[in-house]
């Protein structure tokens, strides 16, 4: 039998369809590939039943996979086999072959089958091997010296070179980096390829473990579907299969981020706008902004100084020492009684009213405009970081500590109270995706008053909603914590925690499917529709193809929103509340 908790989602969900047209589609019909997209951005469920994981981004790793070094180590062996195999050469040839081709099975198979002395001489690969010199004796290439046979070794080629030389040669090139993996012979006019055969033979033991340690990291760094993880100190990579859609991948680490540009997980922001942004918050143009928008250069030396309080009377710093009036910027020999005294300046009105600091002004007001908007985006951006780091903090210190205090005080297993967790890991997924969205609006261009203002209005929709849940699950469940013993409106808050969760999670998908589709339900007039926005206040689930279309009648507010079971839809967040409630016992909404 289905608990009170599955019954209020469920007429929720219920009541979230009963909504006239669909948010997305202004009233089409959506077949089965729209349900998918929206499944493509996988906010948590909280029929989830994995609650151990700090993250909440929980897409399926059907596109990527995580790798640790023996994966790596092990995928790197299955592609030399097979290329040995297939071409029927040596192992060590294989991988010289690879590793120029930057581990691409496939292009190695077409290049070598295209033309095969072409590859030859481009990889340097000998086809026959040339033996040494005859004789019992013979003499170093580097050094010149003459030693007995078994003291000479040589590559494909048949070069000659002692042992001592060839370890000189071949410690200089891994210190000198990856380069190594490239090595050739040391004869200036041969390009004879020297393998991990060679290295194995006649390295020593430090330079055999850091020529490995190369040779490993360039089959993820050389190879265009691997990329290492950008956490600091995680030695995981992630093979991910290229065009298959969203770059969002969690590592082994439990670190979230974009496998295209390798920055934080950032939708429904794209790669180029987080660059964009992430530029502007480490370069200089903001400094100069400001020092634009709150000074004036001397007009001797042309620091510039900022003058934040006191008189027009202004004395640069040594050496300059220069004395001038701050609004004119006339020597303050010219000035006194006559022109204002300290606190004014009469040749400065005067001069304004003919025009001479208008492009000046303009310039100072544009800077300080440009300033305080960037201001304004930045602080909210900078604001939602750290209170999802606060949200990471809070959810760690609740699965390892709170959650078994408060499963003892309330007297339920620690199964029956997941859902606290689920709000958690909602509550630090939508602080990232909240977080970006500051990134959005501030290059969405200033002229699209529409788009701003269904985007404003949707981010703030979003945006309560989650501070909504975030006071709930921080603030209310820390009574329960404190309480002496079980109580008994501890259900009434689960129900509302979950709810809430939900509740957020719909925001939250709509808004960045709006963000995704750019926001194009803004129509063509420089309006939304209404209809648009109250779907996007509930996040109702999208129709299938049993949905109504366009032209479809629509009832009233009140008869729409009552259910079969007697219950009331809230239009702003969908919970479904009795009969009987005059305001939404979620969101306080009346009715």
């Amino acid at each position: 039998m289905a608990s009170e908790d599955e019954l209020m989602m469920q007429d929720a969900t219920d009541d979230g369809e009963s909504f006239d047209d669909d948010f997305y589609s202004g009233g089409d019909v959506h077949d089965d590939s729209d349900d998918d997209d929206v499944m493509d951005y996988d906010f948590i469920d909280n029929d989830s039943d994995d609650s151990d994981t700090v993250i909440a981004h929980h897409r399926s790793q059907s596109n990527y996979s995580i790798l640790n070094e023996a994966d790596i180590h092990k995928c790197q062996e299955e592609s030399i086999t097979k290329i040995s195999t297939v071409l029927s050469i040596p192992r060590v040839a294989a991988g010289i072959l690879l590793r120029h081709y930057n581990w691409s099975v496939s292009k190695v198979n077409d290049e070598w089958f295209a033309d095969e002395g072409k590859v030859r001489r481009i990889v340097g690969l000998l086809e026959n091997h040339v033996p040494l010199p005859d004789g019992e004796e013979l003499t170093c290439g580097i050094c010149f010296d003459v030693y007995p046979r078994k003291e000479i070794s040589a590559a494909a080629c048949g070069h000659p070179f002692c042992f001592t030389c060839w370890q000189g040669y071949i410690s200089t090139s891994i210190t000198d980096g990856p380069g190594c993996l490239m090595l050739r012979c040391p004869d200036p006019s041969c390009s004879a390829a020297i393998g991990l055969d060679m290295i194995n033979k006649l390295a020593t033991d430090d330079d055999k473990k850091k020529y490995n340690r190369y040779f490993i990291r360039s089959f993820v760094e050389d190879n265009r579907k691997t990329k290492w993880c950008p956490a600091p100190g995680c030695d995981y990579a992630v093979d991910y299969i290229v065009g298959s859609g969203s770059y969002d991948v969690t590592c082994g680490c439990s670190y979230s981020f974009c496998w295209n540009c390798t920055e934080e997980t950032h939708r429904p922001v794209d790669c180029g706008t987080v660059s964009k942004w992430i530029l502007k918050n480490s370069a200089e143009s903001e400094n100069m902004n400001w020092i634009l928008a709150n000074s004036k250069p001397c007009p001797k030396c042309k620091r510039p100084i900022e003058k934040n309080q006191g008189c027009m009377h202004i004395t640069c710093t040594p050496p300059c020492k220069f004395e001038f009036c701050w609004l004119c910027l006339g020597p303050w020999t010219d000035h006194g009684e006559r022109t204002g005294g300290f606190y004014a300046c009469n040749r400065y009105e005067s001069a304004k009213q003919d025009g001479v600091f208008d492009e000046s002004e303009k310039r100072r007001e544009m800077a300080k405009n440009s300033l305080e908007r960037y201001t304004h985006y930045y602080e909210r951006w900078a604001t939602n970081q750290s209170s999802r780091q606060k949200a990471l903090s809070d959810l760690q210190q609740m699965q390892t500590v709170h959650l078994e205090k408060l499963s003892d005080k309330q007297c339920q297993p620690e199964s029956q109270l997941k859902f606290i967790i689920e709000a958690w890991l909602q509550i630090v997924e939508c602080r990232r995706v909240l977080k970006w969205t500051y990134a959005y609006g501030y290059y969405l261009p200033e002229h699209e008053h529409a788009k701003r203002q269904f985007f404003e209005y949707l981010q703030g929709e979003a945006e309560s909603g989650l501070e909504r849940l975030h006071q709930c699950a921080e603030k209310e469940l820390q009574g329960y914590l404190d309480a002496e013993g079980p109580s008994r409106e501890f259900n009434e808050f689960r129900t509302k925690l979950a709810g809430l969760t939900s509740v957020t999670r719909n925001y939250f998908e709509n808004l960045v499917r709006a963000l995704e589709n750019g926001l194009s339900d803004v129509d063509g007039h420089g309006a939304y529709s209404r209809a648009a926005s109250s779907k996007s206040l509930g996040g109702g689930s999208i129709k299938g193809k049993g949905g109504r279309g366009k032209g479809a009648t629509s009832r009233s507010s009140s008869s729409r929103n009552i259910d079969d079971s007697g219950h009331w839809s809230c239009e702003y967040c969908t919970y479904a509340n009795v009969r009987s409630a005059t305001a939404c016992q979620m969101c306080q909404q009346r009715r």
